[in-house]
């Protein structure tokens, strides 16, 4: 340890080969010396005091640069509290710095970060560089609304089209609508299978169509209209769109058994007149020909009118204007209902009436087909068609009058007192049928047929109880034929 320095000056610099002398202390008492933390080196050469540069980042701190001497003649450390000063507060540790060389000894004085300043670079969060969460949708995709709106309208194309287009943009844009979407899809693809099964049942109708309608080949199981015999039952035959079931052309029909369901049956065959190349005669003056020549012969194929089921109306088949100038004349009388099927045969087997069952049924017959034939307006439209049907009328009454009382029948003990009664009101109701008939003006026309068909309403009540006396059906029609 070197011994105290005097208070004299130092020495002129010199060149770089100098050495600095440090003289002896001269006698007399020291001087108190400053309180230094670290005696500086006095033995390396110095020309001038250097400045100080800034200090760069090192791995280990520099050695402090000396200062020009202090008082005493020492040199202290650039930096170095003057002397008799406070010593200067060491620098606060920066928390967030890089530790260099590895990471700091623990010391349970340094402040502890918290915070997202925690994390250390090295380690992960939930929050990675490059992989953010996707937003949530908050847009609904146009195309999606599309496909719902048409897909419920039922306009399938489009809504398979729409949905097909949303549902390669939703995931793209990230937009809502997916549900709305594949409903549009399932209705669009639904739809679409179910008009081409409709289209199928449609081109096939209408192949069976063009088939019954085609005069050379029928379908398979069909007859010609020609080859049908009395009491055949039928399937009625589809006919085109647009077409009247009076006035479309029919040449195939398919015959099936009676006890199985089929829409119409054969009751027989009449012919109209004329012969050879006549003109073909127009569809008004055919359906009166046809209904005047049918009428007896349904009425002799089904003696009992009421067995006839409701809605199984007559009808008839009549020759095209091809067949008639080949010479057809023929006409075909039926029973068909045009919107549902019956089973069982509305014909009458005469062979398993009584005697008394076949009198009255036969007496009433030609009551029945004169009523049937009653003008189609009103009276007072067309009062002569009217006054010619209230003669026709009138007889008919007569005769079911005559037949009813014929000798020799065994009537039941129950029936034969309905009978009197109703051979009572036909004859009022012929009476008024005269009366009718030989009218000169329209009122009292109008008056005798009203009053001749109130008569008729009460011989239908007589009718239901000779009917149950006798064992016949008592309902107005049957609800369906049996064999």
């Amino acid at each position: 340890m070197s011994k105290p320095e005097s208070d004299a000056a130092a020495p002129e610099p010199v060149g770089p080969a100098e050495r600095v002398e440090l003289t002896k202390p001269t006698a007399g008492p020291a001087p108190e010396p400053a309180p230094v933390s670290e005696p500086a080196p006095v033995s390396a050469p110095v020309s001038a005091p250097a400045p100080v540069p800034a200090p760069e980042p090192v791995s280990a701190p520099a050695p402090a640069a000396e200062a020009a001497p202090g008082p005493g003649g020492r040199r202290r450390p650039l930096g170095a509290p003057a002397p008799g000063s406070a010593p200067a507060a060491p620098p606060a540790a920066d928390p967030w710095a890089t530790p260099v060389g590895g990471p700091p000894p623990f010391d349970p004085d340094r402040p502890r970060a918290t915070g997202w300043a925690a994390v250390t670079p090295a380690a992960h969060s939930g929050f990675q560089p490059g992989f953010a969460y996707p937003a949530a949708p908050t847009i609904t995709n146009g195309f999606a609304v599309a496909a719902l709106v048409t897909g419920l309208l039922c306009m399938w194309p489009l809504a398979l089209a729409f949905a097909i287009v949303a549902l390669v943009q939703i995931p793209k844009r990230n937009e809502k609508g997916r549900g709305m979407a594949v409903t549009g899809l399932v209705t669009g693809v639904l739809g679409v299978i179910v008009t081409l099964i409709a289209f199928i049942g449609l081109a096939a109708a209408g192949f069976e169509e063009e088939q019954y309608a085609d005069t050379r080949h029928g379908p398979k199981g069909s007859v010609s209209i020609d080859d049908l015999t009395a009491g055949d039952c039928f399937d009625q035959p589809p006919l085109g769109s647009g077409q009247d079931s009076e006035s479309a052309s029919v040449y195939w029909v398919r015959v099936v058994p009676c006890s199985s369901p089929h829409h119409g049956e054969v009751a027989g065959f009449s012919h109209l007149a004329g012969r050879g190349p006549a003109e073909y005669p127009t569809l008004t003056e055919i359906e009166k020909a046809a209904a005047r020549l049918c009428n007896p012969v349904r009425d002799d194929y089904a003696l009992d009118s009421w067995l006839v089921p409701d809605g199984m109306e007559e009808s008839y088949y009549y020759p095209s204007r091809a067949g008639w100038a080949s010479g057809d004349r023929r006409v075909t009388c039926t029973f068909q209902d045009e919107t549902r099927m019956h089973t069982g045969s509305v014909r009458t087997d005469r062979t398993k009436l009584t005697q008394a069952q076949r009198t009255y049924l036969d007496a009433v017959q030609a009551y029945n087909g004169a009523l049937a034939v009653e003008p189609e307006g009103e009276v007072d439209e067309e009062p002569a068609e009217y006054r010619t049907w209230a003669k026709t009328m009138a007889g008919a009454c007569r005769k079911e009058v005559a037949d009813l009382s014929a000798n020799g029948i065994d009537w039941p003990a129950g029936a034969r007192a309905k009978l009197i009664e109703l051979g009572a009101v036909e004859l009022d109701a012929a009476n008024a049928w005269d009366a009718a008939a030989k009218s000169t003006d329209d009122e009292t026309l109008v008056r005798e047929v009203r009053k001749a068909r109130a008569l008729s309403v009460k011989s239908n009540g007589l009718a239901v109880d000779i009917r149950s006396a006798l064992g016949l059906s008592t309902g107005e029609q049957a609800s369906d034929a049996r064999v």
